[in-house]
């Protein structure tokens, strides 16, 4: 696909008020033409709109960052899950190989089962224990289906500035609560909005728009920050990050009770190991990934400016 009349690349972003779409809008803008798209402007679950809008700005690049994220509705909600997880990205992944375009896509930790005792390889076997893991591997296996060239990048944990998420959610806590109780014995790694989308556009630069097109790594890769943490350690070290920020917690970081997941009982099954290998990112486009903790100081910074 050539770009527009101005020589400009277009790059489409759905799900754009999303954690991550939001901070897309950002990271892709000295790239090209941003065309930054939220639900009323891009509805995943209509299949014919959707092909309108791709038909309609011919992009060179769409990113795909809208999904359905509500882990636990999905349980009763299988079909409007499937429908954004599953048939939408089946949908971009068809009209990106119609027009030539690269499809950027997001996954999750969520289709695999959590057992493994190591972090997760691409190559690692899938077997998603709930629905919305399922409707997220769906999607994957309708892109690959597609026979588009495509980036499937999946990630963990994810936590932005802008929108809803686990940090936020102990920061309200701590204020109002003399004492938590949080998950212990979940391991993953605490990936921000800001990354994800900084990873993206770096990839998306070199190796698309500024590269040879024809021989784009394209692939499922994992994304997600350096090093592990479970969910305490995790609360522990955003509410210690705020104490020494002057916020004026009720609760002492340190006496945060680390639970087993059975005494949280969901809705939703979570996997126990969500710690995923990006040595295949690393070696392939030669990006490292900060630790953990790292990612997490600036986010606090960005949410209690």
């Amino acid at each position: 696909m050539q770009p527009n009349s101005l020589g400009v690349p277009t790059l489409l972003v759905t799900g754009s008020n999303g954690q991550v779409g939001f901070e897309l809008r950002r990271s892709l803008a000295p790239l090209g033409r941003v065309i930054a798209l939220d639900r009323a402007g891009c509805d995943l679950s209509r299949p014919d709109a959707l092909r309108g809008v791709l038909r309609e700005w011919r992009p060179d690049v769409i990113v795909n960052a809208a999904a359905y994220t509500a882990v636990d509705k999905a349980e009763g909600d299988g079909d409007a899950a499937f429908a954004i997880n599953a048939v939408a990205p089946g949908v971009l992944a068809e009209e990106a190989r119609l027009a030539g375009s690269l499809l950027v896509h997001y996954s999750t930790d969520y289709v695999f089962d959590g057992c493994k005792q190591d972090p997760y390889v691409e190559a690692d076997a899938v077997n998603p224990q709930s629905v919305y893991g399922q409707s997220k591997l769906a999607g994957e296996q309708a892109i690959e289906a597609a026979g588009v060239t495509a980036l499937v990048l999946r990630t963990c944990w994810v936590a932005g500035a802008h929108g809803g998420n686990f940090a936020k959610t102990m920061l309200k806590l701590g204020r109002e609560r003399d004492t938590l109780r949080v998950i212990a014995d979940q391991f993953g790694a605490p990936t921000t909005a800001s990354l994800i989308a900084d990873v993206t556009a770096q990839i998306v630069s070199r190796h698309w728009l500024h590269g040879r097109r024809e021989s784009f790594p394209a692939g499922v890769y994992h994304l997600a920050a350096g090093g592990e943490t479970t969910w305490h350690g995790y609360a522990t070290e955003v509410l210690k990050s705020a104490a020494a920020r002057g916020i004026e917690l009720k609760v002492d970081p340190a006496s945060i009770e680390a639970i087993p997941t059975s005494a949280y009982p969901l809705p939703a099954p979570r996997p126990a190991n969500s710690r995923l290998d990006t040595r295949k990112l690393r070696e392939t486009f030669g990006i490292y990934l900060p630790d953990w903790r790292e990612g997490t100081h600036l986010l606090l910074d960005q949410i209690l400016s």
